[in-house]
């Protein structure tokens, strides 16, 4: 019987240590190849996993199998294919990226009504993007920053079911699985002011699918619409056409580009920032609720919406709004001045027909994301799970905040 214990026990070693060495972790920093400067937000694939480099550059891949190579691509630049044999590398890949020259004739550009070609490119919607349901595995942070010291941040892993675009967005749930938050304990700190935003708000602003907020013919007909030079995303050509605000609506328009796959008429990459030309109105979108005696000035609000094209389907992989605003109170001099960031990326896709998330289970856009998740503590926290590593900066933020209440 022992020996039997004794052989089960090697037998069980040996086989964690298989699966241990089947495991990768791939890091690096993403710089441009002509300034050398450290690109964000490029985004690094290998596996069925993805993650995007943060402000400094900097990504860790984590997989469960060998990577034979990563793919690395970013809006304007040639996509890098880094082979297995340098992804060990000791300290860390640095990759370069150049930019892509596109070469298209000028007439071509010229001659293209931008208005017809977005009218194609909605037509094409049901064609290009999920026609089934599909679960994606996420992870999403939130910041919250008073002039340049960061006084909030909470991040997590969430999951998020995407019904098929054909039924709209209103099926469409998101599931926290883990979290933590971290708050500054200054009194002087807090503010209760919320914001839009939130782990929902991939939902909301999937543009695509959502056309309240962009896409629909009231509010498409109110831009004026320029066709811009071509660029590339993942070494595909992107027809580029940038909007602007042509008349006045009761709510407040954007100025933004929308990136169009040349060959699939797909919405591959939406850039829009909040027409601030109304204040009250810009307030009414970006304002929930503050406290009495409050003055809130919106200064700016801006969303990234990216969507990657894998085997001709195009799915969301990456969505971050950022909020810029003044506060002040009565009989104070000066106004503070705040930012608040959202961002999600898709880390993976699950395989087969997925179960939609319940009702009881799903994060709510009235909750606060803070309240849901526990205390910032436990490094191993993530674990094997893939993030958007945080800046040096941030680094040293949550290291300030941690001693602060210790």
């Amino acid at each position: 019987m022992m020996k039997r214990s004794i052989l089960f026990l090697l037998t069980m070693l040996l086989c964690l240590d298989a699966w241990a060495q089947q495991r990768t972790m791939v890091s690096g920093t993403v710089v441009s190849g002509t300034t050398g400067k450290e690109l964000e937000g490029v985004s690094i694939s290998g596996g069925g996993h993805t993650v995007v480099t943060n402000a400094d550059g900097y990504f860790l891949l984590k997989a469960d199998t060998l990577l034979s190579h990563i793919t690395v691509s970013h809006v304007g630049y040639r996509s890098v294919r880094v082979e297995g044999d340098r992804l060990a590398a000791d300290g860390g890949l640095r990759i370069r990226l150049q930019p892509a020259v596109i070469e298209l004739p000028e007439v071509v550009v010229v001659s293209m009504d931008p208005r017809d070609l977005v009218a194609a490119a909605i037509r094409k919607i049901p064609k290009n993007y999920p026609g089934e349901p599909e679960l994606f595995h996420c992870f999403y942070r939130e910041t919250a920053m008073k002039r340049q010291h960061y006084i909030l941040v909470a991040e997590g892993v969430v999951d998020m079911y995407k019904a098929a675009y054909r039924k709209g967005f209103g099926r469409d749930r998101v599931a926290i699985r883990k979290g933590r938050r971290l708050l500054s304990p200054k009194q002087s700190d807090t503010l209760s002011v919320k914001v839009t935003g939130g782990p929902v708000a991939p939902i909301q602003l999937d543009v695509v699918k959502n056309r309240d907020v962009l896409l629909n013919e009231e509010d498409l007909d109110c831009y004026a619409m320029t066709m811009e030079l071509p660029t590339t995303i993942g070494d595909r050509s992107q027809y580029v056409v940038s909007i602007a605000p042509s008349c006045t609506l009761p709510y407040p328009l954007y100025f933004g580009k929308l990136y169009i796959d040349q060959e699939t008429l797909a919405f591959t990459r939406v850039e829009l920032s909040l027409d601030m030309s109304d204040r009250e109105k810009a307030t009414q979108m970006m304002l929930v609720r503050k406290p009495a005696g409050v003055r809130f000035r919106p200064k700016e609000l801006s969303l990234l919406i990216d969507y990657r094209l894998e085997d001709g389907v195009a799915r969301m992989s990456y969505v971050r709004t950022t909020f810029r605003f003044n506060c002040d109170w009565r009989r104070r001099l000066f106004a503070t001045s705040f930012t608040a960031c959202c961002e999600m990326v898709v880390t993976s896709r699950e395989e087969g027909q997925p179960q939609p998330i319940s009702g009881r289970d799903s994060f709510d856009q009235h909750d606060a994301f803070f309240d849901k998740v526990e205390y910032f503590r436990d490094p191993t926290f993530w674990d094997d799970y893939n993030i958007i590593e945080p800046t040096e900066s941030l680094d040293r933020a949550v290291d300030r905040l941690l001693k602060r209440r210790q």
